[in-house]
């Protein structure tokens, strides 16, 4: 049986890249160990079986040494203020999948004779705060009774979804990679990222957070769209991020989701920093209590100190990636992850004989086209409009 001569160094940078777990691997290749020493060497086989469990192109591991791999758009996540260098092959793999999936629609509005939006680009840092805030609300249609309104903050991040989608901007909300359930996002790596475009912004959120910090990050990254620039985060309200660019989105989406002369009328009588309190002003906007301590620090009615001191308690509370689910009903999950215009765009240019089936297949993440039509059925059921079920009737 022929062995390949591949370098130890690439198989132990191939297992860290992957970020799995040690024991595991042992368990589906027992010669592991010997392979990094350089003892012994696996089959082609073998090798090609390790590539696929560390999710690495085989052809890497024929390579001198180890590649170096840097994300497609600028990477603005710090821990400790110190720059994050080694994205894991979960965040690499969705940011490609989205910019395949931005490219199609681009490509699709283009055929459609759609304009530009307006609003992407539109302000630089040196902006206020305040304002860009306000017209990113105005854009959306985006206001606080309405938020009041919603039950929860499943309802009420549904609603902002909702909106952003309808001012043309692809929101796709997973926490895990395509659809495979195996591969979660972790939201310590990453809480999302924005891919700037005149005709196809697109947001994608860590599916993995809270509600409260998805509602947060969606903000963040629609402030990125607003600047017309490309980006991936992991900044939340209770941090100081050393980047300017990152700070000033951190103000905006606070400002955003919590306006300052809102926030006023909102404060019940007594101590601020009781977390009954701010529990009571994160329910009303739906917000986490972090970001109500963020807008407490922002309009001066606490200091630095007491600021650090209560994100901490909060954070010690709750840690990070509360929700933990991506489930559920999977026609009803799915254009929740691709995003919702994007799967009626991508069905409707099936239907018409625009786009290959397995080329929407691959795109929608679906096995089969069965499934597309239970998909493209539920999409019409979610917004009551039979058109695209009169096409899929009249082509079966």
């Amino acid at each position: 049986m022929s062995r390949v001569p591949v370098k130890p160094s690439l198989l132990r940078w191939a297992r860290i890249r992957a970020r799995l777990d040690v024991d595991d691997l042992l368990k589906k290749f027992p010669k592991l160990e010997e392979w990094e020493l350089g003892e012994k060497r696996p089959t082609l086989k073998q090798l090609e079986s390790f590539a696929k469990a560390t999710r690495v192109p085989v052809g890497y591991l024929f390579l001198h040494e180890p590649p170096v791999e840097e994300t497609p758009i600028p990477d603005f996540r710090t821990v400790g203020n110190r720059r994050v260098d080694d994205p894991s092959p979960d965040l690499l793999d969705a940011i490609y999948l989205c910019q395949h999936r931005q490219d199609w629609y681009r490509s699709y509005v283009l055929s459609e004779g759609e304009c530009p939006r307006s609003f992407v680009g539109s302000v630089n840092t040196g902006d206020s705060v305040e304002k860009t805030a306000a017209a990113m609300r105005e854009t959306l249609g985006f206001d606080s009774g309405s938020v009041e309104a919603c039950r929860g903050r499943a309802d009420a991040l549904r609603m902002f979804v909702g909106l952003a989608e309808a001012a043309g901007v692809l929101v796709m909300t997973s926490g895990i990679v395509g659809g495979n359930t195996h591969r979660r996002l972790d939201p310590k790596e990453f809480r999302g990222f924005s891919l700037s475009d005149a005709l196809a912004p697109l947001v994608f959120v860590n599916g993995q957070d809270g509600k409260a910090a998805q509602m947060f990050t969606l903000a963040h990254e629609l402030a990125h769209i607003w600047l017309g620039q490309s980006a991936i985060s992991n900044a939340g309200p209770e941090l100081e991020p050393s980047r300017d660019v990152e700070a000033w989105c951190n103000r905006v989406a606070a400002e955003f989701l919590v306006p300052a002369d809102e926030l006023r009328g909102a404060l019940p009588a007594g101590d601020v920093l009781n977390h009954e309190s701010r529990r009571a002003v994160a329910r009303r906007f739906k917000v986490s209590t972090l970001v109500v301590l963020r807008r407490l620090f922002d309009a001066g009615f606490i200091s630095r100190k007491d600021f650090g001191r209560a994100c901490r308690e909060e954070v010690a509370r709750r840690p990070v990636g509360d929700s933990g689910k991506d489930g559920g009903d999977f026609y009803g999950t799915q254009p929740v992850r691709v995003s919702r215009r994007f799967a009626r765009a991508l069905v409707v240019s099936t239907l018409e004989g625009r786009t290959l089936y397995r080329d929407a297949f691959n795109l929608l993440g679906i096995g089969g086209e069965r499934t597309f039509r239970r998909l493209a059925e539920t999409l019409e059921e979610s917004v009551g409009r039979p058109a695209l079920l009169t096409q899929v009737s009249s082509s079966r």
